[in-house]
């Protein structure tokens, strides 16, 4: 249970180290101010269209009587509505990575870079980490999905869908969360997205501790935008911690030789005689005489 307040202390860092340098918290807003306004004018059009989406959809229902029609229209456009904000919620994160890629590596390598030690860069051209940024990201919500199916069909099992499964969704999203914001540093140290995920794995409780809280965080979208560059920040120091610097790093790096084991021991040699020089003439070899009868 202790790496939860590690995951957790990771994130308050990140929020430290950006009011500290507030001119990097700035830098850090842009790509979240930009996608929360795209985001709200998406939902404003649903908004505006929802009711005509819902007609169009129910061509059955226009002969129905008051207030049968309205009552079922109404109850489709609320949920149209809250399924749309539901994939703003999920995938707010995931696109204001792929907006800010240019921010938030700068931002990225400054806390490296204050941090000391080693400060790892990409070589890559930007388009190619657009790229990788946004086919690792569709593999998240490609899981994300995947386990929000099954956690919806346990959310009808009495008791347990309206306490334990809730819990369980929220870890989940908090532990790919965590996934995404470290992939910013991990990106750049060389490491693909299965070893992240296998890194993670194996400190889920602190991947937990930091995921979780700002999932609760982002569910108000302004509240994300703000948390956002302390988030980019606390995920630098969590990589930093996962792949130390040196030989971690290096191993992960692309196109690294994997590192060889030791050679076993070899058992030491059999001492050998002399060699006799060449052209010497062998010792000559005396046998015991027979011995006579009598």
């Amino acid at each position: 249970m202790r790496d939860l307040g590690v995951g957790f202390s990771y994130l308050m860092q990140g929020q430290r180290w950006v009011f500290r340098h507030g001119r990097w918290f700035g830098f850090g807003l842009l790509p979240g101010l930009v996608t929360l306004v795209l985001y709200a004018a998406a939902l404003a059009g649903l908004v505006a269209g929802a009711d005509d989406v819902t007609s169009w959809a129910t061509p059955f229902a226009d002969d129905w009587s008051s207030p049968w029609q309205g009552l079922l229209r109404g109850t489709l456009t609320g949920l149209l509505f809250a399924l749309g904000l539901f994939l703003a919620v999920i995938t707010f994160t995931a696109v204001t990575l792929l907006v800010g890629q240019p921010f938030y590596e700068s931002l990225s390598e400054q806390v490296d870079r204050t941090e000391g030690g080693r400060v790892p860069t990409s070589d890559l051209p930007l388009w190619r980490e657009l790229w990788i940024s946004a086919r690792d990201s569709l593999r998240i919500l490609l899981r994300v999905a995947f386990y929000g199916v099954i956690l919806f069909a346990c959310g009808f099992i009495p008791v347990a869908g309206q306490t334990v499964v809730p819990v369980i969704g929220f870890c989940v999203s908090g532990f790919f969360l965590t996934e995404e914001l470290t992939a910013v540093a991990l990106q750049r140290r060389g490491v693909p997205f299965g070893e992240r995920l296998a890194l993670l794995r194996a400190r889920r409780l602190r991947a937990l501790g930091f995921g979780v809280p700002l999932v609760l965080a982002f569910l108000v979208p302004f509240v994300a935008v703000l948390l956002m560059p302390g988030a980019v920040a606390g995920a630098t120091l969590m990589a930093r911690a996962m792949v130390p610097e040196g030989e971690a790093a290096d191993a992960t790096a692309p196109g690294a030789a994997a590192p060889q084991p030791p050679a076993a021991p070899q058992p030491p040699a059999a001492p050998q005689s002399p060699a006799a020089p060449a052209g010497a003439t062998p010792p000559p070899v005396h046998w015991p005489e027979a011995g006579r009868e009598g």
